[in-house]
């Protein structure tokens, strides 16, 4: 685990497919199924799977899958590291 460098929460990096790095907030989120990917609603959560692909979802605590969420998402500060 690390921290981000602009609000200092602890993070976690997980490798993405194509092999890039993504910064995701430490807590893990439990969930059972994947949604369809047009599936709308407040609590509809987009994570980031260990394996690094997105999966849309609801969260549920008994759930056997694990995702977090991405750190772009939650950092107050996010501009600051996004590419242009």
């Amino acid at each position: 685990m690390s921290r981000c460098k602009s609000c200092n929460r602890e993070i976690v990096w997980i490798k993405t497919p194509s092999g890039k790095a993504m910064p995701c907030d430490a807590a893990p989120i439990s969930y059972s199924e994947n949604m369809h990917p047009d599936a709308k609603g407040k609590d509809i959560l987009t994570l980031v799977t260990e394996k690094g692909t997105i999966v849309r979802t609801k969260f549920d605590p008994s759930g056997d899958k694990v995702g977090y969420t991405s750190h772009f998402a939650t950092c107050p500060n996010a501009n600051m590291h996004r590419r242009r």
